[in-house]
């Protein structure tokens, strides 16, 4: 089954302009209503605003879509019913004909698929906490090692154990590296206690995306902490995921529905202070990774100007 790939992506692609998958879980799941379409049309500009296209990856009325219109989006937004798509997902919602938001693995799978080589995320998956033995595992790890894109985000989502997080990247061999800090950033706080390389100057994060690539290797993740202005205290954070997780094992929330869970109740007893970081550092993300592609297209093209010169 073909991925449909919108006009203004598709355009882009053959142009070799920069382009940014952006996964749709995110707007969908993680952000409630109406933020959420505020939010998707923002992202949308903060990327454009760099000078790349934005590429939303949905699944719409059964088919894969890369790059949504306004109308896509608005029906996407709008739906009732989107089932949270990670890859193994993804077979069942296109044969149902349904609506799917898809994960940071799904996203990855799909813009690989298409030449898509940077996507913007808000918050990583992992390793959830007790994973040790329930094996409860994103398969966001899992893609990176097999799919080569970069995803920017800021780090790993704070309700999972983000030091097994860290050590399963290892293992599979996929690099994280921190823009402008050298601390794993815990997606709603700048603080974890984790050490990741720090990388201070764009061009370098250029340089090693393109060493990366060159040498066949497959996902890389660069992170940046959520921005100052809305960044919240590790132990406000903590206290909420405890309070959350509590909640979730008391009414037996699991697979699934237990992260888009975790994010209301944190959002319901922050006051929404969790939201208003997830939206700042989403967007946050999309810039720098607007910015990365933007990097990536312009030392391509001075490249073949100069062979061809």
């Amino acid at each position: 089954m073909s991925i449909e790939v919108g006009a203004a992506v598709r355009e882009a692609l053959a142009a070799g302009r920069p382009v940014v998958a952006l996964e749709s879980t995110l707007l969908c799941h993680g952000i409630p209503v109406p933020r959420n379409r505020e939010l998707a049309a923002e992202i949308e500009d903060a990327v454009r605003d760099v000078g790349a296209e934005p590429a939303i990856v949905a699944v719409i009325d059964g088919r894969i879509k890369t790059g949504l219109t306004p109308a896509e989006r608005e029906r996407l937004l709008a739906a009732p019913a989107v089932a949270k798509c990670s890859t193994r997902d993804l077979p069942r919602v296109l044969t149902s004909d349904g609506f799917g938001a898809t994960t940071v693995a799904a996203t990855a799978y799909v813009a690989a698929r298409v030449g898509i080589r940077i996507m913007a995320t808000g918050g990583l998956g992992g390793v959830h906490q007790g994973g040790e033995r329930t094996m409860d595992v994103s398969a966001d790890l899992e893609e990176l090692a097999r799919t080569p894109v970069t995803v920017v985000c800021s780090g790993v989502k704070s309700i999972l154990d983000q030091a097994r997080t860290l050590e399963r990247l290892e293992t599979l061999g996929v690099p994280v590296v921190g823009y402008r800090c050298d601390e794993l950033p815990g997606f709603y706080t700048a603080e974890t206690g984790l050490s990741v390389p720090r990388i201070d100057q764009l061009d370098d994060l250029r340089r090693l995306h393109a060493a990366h690539r060159g040498l066949g290797l497959s996902g890389l993740v660069v992170v940046q902490p959520p921005p100052e202005r809305s960044a919240m205290p590790r132990a406000t954070i903590e206290r909420l995921v405890e309070d959350a997780r509590m909640a979730a094992r008391a009414r037996r929330i699991r697979g699934p529905a237990y992260t888009p869970f975790m994010l209301r109740h944190m959002a319901e007893h922050s006051r929404g202070a969790t939201v208003r970081v997830n939206c700042d550092l989403a967007l946050a993300n999309a810039r720098l990774a607007a910015a990365l592609a933007a990097a990536l297209a312009n030392h391509h093209q001075s490249a073949e100007a100069l062979e061809g010169a």
